[in-house]
């Protein structure tokens, strides 16, 4: 079972969009629960991001690549 990672909400304001700044892990690494996976930027606001679980990282959006707060960034299998 996969386990989604989003986009955090870190504005109030509605359909606001950020960038996933950096991937510190490569799609189909190993990564272990706690681990920071992304850094995140929105308005300015840099967001880590860590795994929630340990498994295999699968990256939905490229590094610079615009995503909606909430929408879903990767998974972990």
């Amino acid at each position: 079972m996969s386990t989604e990672i989003r986009f955090p909400i870190v504005s109030k304001e509605e359909g606001a969009v950020g960038v996933v700044a950096t991937w510190f892990s490569r799609d189909g690494e190993q990564v272990t629960q706690g681990q920071v996976i992304a850094e995140l930027m929105l308005d300015k606001v840099s967001v880590d991001v860590e795994a929630p679980v340990a498994g295999t990282l699968r990256t939905l959006i490229d590094e610079e690549g615009e995503v909606a707060q909430g929408e879903i960034i990767a998974t972990i299998d």
